[in-house]
């Protein structure tokens, strides 16, 4: 009887865990698996892993306009960030009514934005936030919305809380390495205004499997920061003001799409990761050599990634940095560490100068000296952390960027 009562707890238990399977999947959820290409055959990675392809004629997943070509390039995702919202404006105000591609935009934004209803007013195509699971159709936009990475999985779209990219969720990356993935060389990626390095990864990876890179000139962007990185580890197809984007990708997207290259196997752990479905802790799955420097979002160790020339970094949590990113992250952590350094010593020698003046009262005069030297010590401790947080006053430039000055280094110049 008992044995029986054991045998009818692990059935139900069973059946639990392949009912809740069921619903991730009828959520939008899917299995993504197919990212992650292991150590089989050629022949076995096909079948396991959906290999981004060109659609044969008279078979395709998104739905299109009335005499849009098949084949063509049928994915236009674009990412900017600071500065970025008057490129996206102009460049939606010029795409037509009949545009032959889906069109997915990533911000860099706060905890609100109001970005979807911004397009949605200035140009023809109409424009929505972003939804979990929900398929896409041609002639449409769709705006990431806040504290999600937006990511393309076949003919819909997923949106995770996954571990912050360049300091960044949602980030532009993901939504890039995931339509290279899904979409292969149907892909046009488009990189705006914006600061410090998002992106750059993710256009590689575009440009991997044969699709496009695409920038706002940096002469016309109002932090030029992203496209610059882009321009020095990526392998551009146009580099054009805002101005002209609009038109150049009407006409790419009516064009046929070449042939779509197998994705490295970098590209899809990192896609897989940012999914929520895989985390790099195994020896197997490691991305990179284990370097000396830790996370600063979680602590955690992280790896050191060549990309080609570009040097990148993740932890096995799944926060991503590039060079840039890693070095405003250190720099803000060092600021949190002055600063709460700054005030320990504060209260210390108050805290102290206190205890001085009740020891004096109670005339005990030596304690009380004892006291107020430490107490001098404290504040002079606090004193040199205030120097260094003077020292690290910071300047912005007539774009809005900041950047770090040193006193010192002033000074010398």
């Amino acid at each position: 009887m008992h044995r029986l009562f054991h045998r009818w707890n692990v059935v139900v238990g069973q059946c639990i865990i392949m009912s809740a399977v069921l619903s991730a999947k009828c959520a939008g959820g899917e299995e993504l698996s197919r990212y992650i290409a292991g150590p089989e055959s050629a022949m076995a990675i096909e079948k396991s892993i959906r290999l981004p392809r060109v659609a044969p004629e008279g078979e395709t997943n998104l739905k299109r306009p009335a005499e849009s070509p098949l084949n063509n390039r049928s994915i236009i995702v674009i990412g900017a960030s600071a500065g970025g919202v008057d490129a996206l404006k102009r460049i939606v105000s010029d795409l037509p009514a009949d545009l032959a591609a889906a069109v997915f935009v990533v911000l860099h934004v706060g905890p609100t934005s109001y970005l979807p209803e911004i397009l949605d007013r200035i140009g023809p195509l109409p424009t929505h936030k972003a939804r979990n699971g929900t398929t896409f159709e041609a002639a449409n936009i769709y705006v990431a919305p806040p504290g999600f990475h937006l990511l393309l999985h076949d003919d819909h779209m997923m949106l995770r809380r996954g571990p912050r990219e360049n300091l960044a969720r949602p980030a532009i990356d993901p939504l890039f390495r995931s339509a290279a993935l899904s979409y292969g060389a149907t892909v046009i990626g488009v990189l705006l205004s914006g600061a410090l390095s998002d992106g750059t990864a993710g256009l590689r990876a575009i440009k991997a499997v044969g699709g496009l890179a695409i920038l706002q000139h940096p002469n016309d962007a109002a932090v030029p920061d992203m496209v610059n990185s882009a321009l020095r580890y990526v392998e551009v197809d146009h580099c054009v003001p805002a101005s002209e984007l609009g038109g150049l990708l009407e006409r790419l997207a009516a064009e046929p799409a070449g042939e779509t290259l197998p994705a490295p196997p970098g590209v899809r752990l990192e896609a897989a990761v940012a999914a929520q479905e895989h985390s790099t802790m195994k020896k197997e799955d490691r991305l990179g050599e284990l370097s000396v420097f830790t996370c600063p979002e979680c602590h955690g160790p992280l790896w050191e990634i060549e990309d080609g020339d570009m040097l990148r970094y993740r932890c096995h949590t799944g926060h991503a940095f590039t060079s840039e990113a890693m070095m405003e992250a250190q720099s803000a952590e060092a600021d949190e560490i002055l600063w709460s350094l700054l005030r320990a010593h504060q209260q210390r020698a108050e805290f102290t100068r206190r205890m001085a003046e009740r020891e004096k009262t109670k005339n005990r005069p030596e304690l009380a000296t004892q006291l107020r030297d430490r107490a001098r010590e404290y504040q002079a401790d606090a004193e040199v952390i205030e120097r260094i947080l003077e020292s690290r006053r910071v300047t912005v430039a007539g774009n809005g960027a900041t950047a770090e000055e040193s006193n010192e280094s002033g000074a010398a110049d």
